[in-house]
């Protein structure tokens, strides 16, 4: 029986310093199902980095437009995580993104957030660089958003899980 694949968050962000706060937050489960969300500022979150915006592509005017209010996201992504352990590839920025967007809301975050590292085997560790650099050449016309990025990760660790075997 194939082993299922992890499910994996990823959050693009304002910028890239304290001041920072999460713009979108994209999770693809381990049956493949996905959420995405922008996420509307709240009124507090006053940083932005321009070089931030050239990299996820997303705009304050995106976010006044289709984001979604920080209760909103919570609770989604509550019901649609439920009780279980998320992963991700940045914890130390991701995991302090999502506290914040969590505190804001005032909602409690009934899932777990993990770093990928606590699964990955030293063998997919030796290969992860050049199997996520493969994939990335593979979807090179894909945009660095949120859910694309944690459909990346959650690919790369299948591949070098695969390769590692």
């Amino acid at each position: 029986m194939p082993k299922l694949p992890p499910t994996i968050i990823d959050v693009e962000a304002s910028g890239f310093g304290a001041q920072s706060y999460p713009v979108e937050v994209g999770l693809i489960r381990c049956d493949g199902e996905r959420f995405c969300s922008l996420i509307k500022p709240a009124d507090d979150w006053q940083h932005w980095d321009e070089q931030a915006q050239q990299l996820h592509g997303i705009s304050r005017d995106d976010l006044a437009t289709y984001g979604q209010s920080p209760t909103d996201v919570c609770l989604q992504l509550n019901k649609f995580v439920g009780s279980s352990t998320v992963y991700c590839d940045g914890w130390v920025v991701d995991y302090p993104w999502l506290i914040k967007l969590f505190n804001t809301a005032g909602v409690p975050m009934e899932f777990r957030v993990s770093s990928l590292d606590f699964l990955l085997k030293e063998h997919q560790m030796d290969v992860w660089d050049a199997v996520k650099e493969g994939l990335l050449a593979e979807f090179n016309d894909r945009r660095h958003r949120a859910s694309s990025d944690a459909e990346l990760i959650q690919l790369t660790y299948m591949e070098s899980l695969n390769q590692s075997g």
